[in-house]
Parts: C-alpha cells; structure tokens; sequence
C-alpha cells in the first residue's frame, strides 16, 4: 500500500488540451475530478484505471476548458460540484455559449457549494484548503495540500507563465498580488499542477518566471 497520502494523476482534455487533475486519497482510494472541462469518457476510464471511486467535482474556475462538461459529468454519475468562488457565476452562466465557440461539450449549472477564501475540501481522508486567488477569473481558487506539499493553481500560475487577463472580468495587477500573496506563502517547496503545460514549483518559478519571479518583481 502506498504510504504517500495524495496522488494525483493529469488527463488533458478538450482541444485546447487543459490539465484535468484525477486526485485521490491513497488510503480510501476516494477521489476528485479536478476541472473536468470534457471528454467525460476518457475522464470515466483514466478513474477506473487507477481503481479511484469518484466522489465530488471540484473547480477552480469557471472557463470552458476547464468547466464546461462539470454538470453533465455530476449528472452522470451523481457526485456534487464544489467551486469555484460565487464571482464566476458571470463564467458558468455563458458555457453553452462559449462551448459552440470552441467547439466544446458546455452546459450552465449551480455548483453544489460555492468556496471562499479559508474555506476546506475533503477528498476521502485528505483536507486541502482553499485559496481565493482572483485575477484570471473573479471566482478563481486553488487547492492546496500542505502535508504533500502539493497544489492545484488552474490558470493562475505556470511554468514560465501566468494565466491570461485579457477575458472579461480578468485583471493583471489583480493576478500578479494573487500570486504573490496567496502562492508564494504556500512554500518554495510546493510542487503545482496547472492548467495548461507541465508541473513545477513555486521555487523554480520565483527564480525564472519573467512575470512573477522575484527577480521579475524586484524583492
């Protein structure tokens, strides 16, 4: 048995190939579906494969990418949906519309609970918190496990890269102090899933990021 209390598994989904992290609890192999954005079948299989039953949705943000098969995912197989933050309702209200734009499965719903800034998600025995980190989105959060050193950032922060603020509602200045205020207290040692792209850590990406790097920011 695995003495490593979270896993977390990346399944790229939709054409525009976002990170749907598949996270479980090793010790109930219990587990979320972290922005199923589509391909509800291959998200299905990659959970029976790794032997994790499925017992909520989680969100980081409202986008189609990463949002947009959430609702027709719950229904199917009768999980509740957790996220984002209320502020993305303006997103999740428009993912039909936006689905026939990209050519991706999109359908409105109300999330199960809405997350706020201190509040806590359980994925089997695993308690990860939850951070409001606006800018990208309105309502967007991350999750964060400390014991693992692990997080979830969705659009927020990337190898080399930070989440675009040119969609509506987006606000760079806001992103930036997201980053620097949420994140970077997390630890140099956390090691992150994206949105888009490769993991890293918070490290690597104060010494090189061009955008939020220390060296980028002056401090």
């Amino acid at each position: 048995m695995s003495t490593t209390p979270l896993r977390a598994t990346v399944i790229p989904v939709t054409p525009l190939q976002q990170n749907c992290t598949l996270l479980w609890c090793t010790a109930t192999m219990r587990g979320a579906l972290i922005d199923p954005g589509g391909d509800r079948p291959r998200l299905i299989a990659a959970a029976k494969q790794h032997g994790v039953t499925i017992e909520k949705i989680l969100l980081t943000h409202g986008h189609i990418d990463h949002a947009g098969a959430a609702g027709l995912l719950a229904e199917q197989i009768g999980v509740p949906i957790e996220g984002p933050q209320e502020a993305d309702r303006f997103w999740i209200a428009r993912l039909d519309e936006d689905g026939r734009a990209y050519g991706i499965e999109g359908e409105p719903f109300e999330p199960d609970r809405w997350l706020e800034d201190g509040d806590t998600v359980t994925v089997g025995d695993l308690t990860l918190d939850v951070y409001h980190t606006p800018g990208h989105t309105p309502g967007h959060v991350i999750f964060h496990h400390a014991p693992s050193r692990f997080a979830q950032v969705g659009d927020v922060l990337f190898q080399g890269s930070i989440g675009r603020t040119d969609f509506p509602l987006g606000d760079h200045d806001t992103l930036i102090d997201s980053v620097v205020t949420k994140l970077w207290p997390l630890g140099d040692e956390t090691t992150f899933v994206c949105g888009h792209g490769p993991p890293s850590s918070f490290a690597h990406e104060r010494r090189t990021n061009p955008f939020v790097g220390d060296p980028a920011l002056n401090r």
